[in-house]
């Protein structure tokens, strides 16, 4: 029997069976869980920022590009009413993981989990069939500092298999006009994060910078666009993860369990 913090409501879950260097890790929301293997890629705090960073509505149909576990619909079925989440994944294990981590959490009926390339994405799904776009795609440009391309990790971090204009490509394609996106990546991207935006007529909306500290300058940035949107730019304040050392701050507290 699992406790969600918030509204101490109960849900009953059947844990699946493990497999080789699998865990079960509790993701503090509506007793919702998810199964990683810590050697290939486990999800970080990126992650779970766009989770609450995106917005969607009752009714909405919501893509997540390059889901991984599928750690952003899951955290968005307890965060949104969205009516359903599709995450599209090209490594097979971690789509596997993914689909038992919704059928761990009883959600068949609303997130659903599809292996599959971005690049394909297109002719994966209807055009203009969706309401909501997110992702959170690999940030480092290929080939900087790959040791080993074909690894789990390195198809998560770098642009091995997709690229940024793949990924923006596929949600100008997949997003119905005015559909929002809703994407995490790094600073040093955004110039062309930008330009990519714009040239697949996604407008940047909304952007907020996160900091490790308040003297630091931000790692992440978490941006909004709307599919053929009038220009307009809010930038959001800035979003400080740590009070000090190992000490998450009162908006990560209140707002993400930490």
């Amino acid at each position: 029997m699992i406790t969600d913090r918030a509204s101490g409501a109960k849900a009953e879950m059947t844990e699946p069976m493990l497999k080789d260097g699998e865990r079960i890790d509790d993701l503090q929301r509506n007793g919702f869980k998810i199964i990683q293997d810590p050697e290939k890629f486990c999800f970080g705090i990126d992650a779970v920022l766009l989770s609450g960073f995106a917005q969607a509505n009752r009714g909405d149909r919501v893509l997540d590009l390059g889901t991984g576990t599928g750690i952003i619909p899951i955290l968005m079925a307890a965060k949104t009413e969205a009516d359903e989440l599709i995450g599209l994944e090209i490594q097979t294990e971690s789509a596997d993981m993914a689909r038992r981590s919704v059928e761990m959490n009883e959600l068949q009926q609303r997130v659903h989990i599809v292996c599959g390339d971005i690049k394909e994405a297109a002719k994966t799904f209807e055009p203009a069939s969706f309401d909501v776009v997110t992702t959170n795609p690999p940030y480092m440009i290929k080939g900087h500092g790959l040791t080993n391309p074909d690894s789990p990790k390195a198809i998560a971090r770098h642009e091995v298999l997709c690229d940024l204009d793949d990924v923006i490509g596929a949600a100008k394609v997949l997003l119905h006009p005015g559909g929002k996106f809703f994407m995490v990546h790094r600073p040093f991207r955004l110039s062309e994060i930008f330009t990519c935006m714009t040239k697949n007529r996604i407008e940047p909306k909304r952007i907020r910078m996160v900091h490790p500290y308040v003297d630091k300058e931000p790692s992440l940035v978490l941006i909004e666009g709307a599919r053929d949107g009038k220009p307009r730019l809010s930038v959001e304040p800035p979003l400080i993860i740590y009070d000090g050392p190992g000490q998450y701050s009162p908006y990560m507290k209140e707002n993400y369990g930490f």
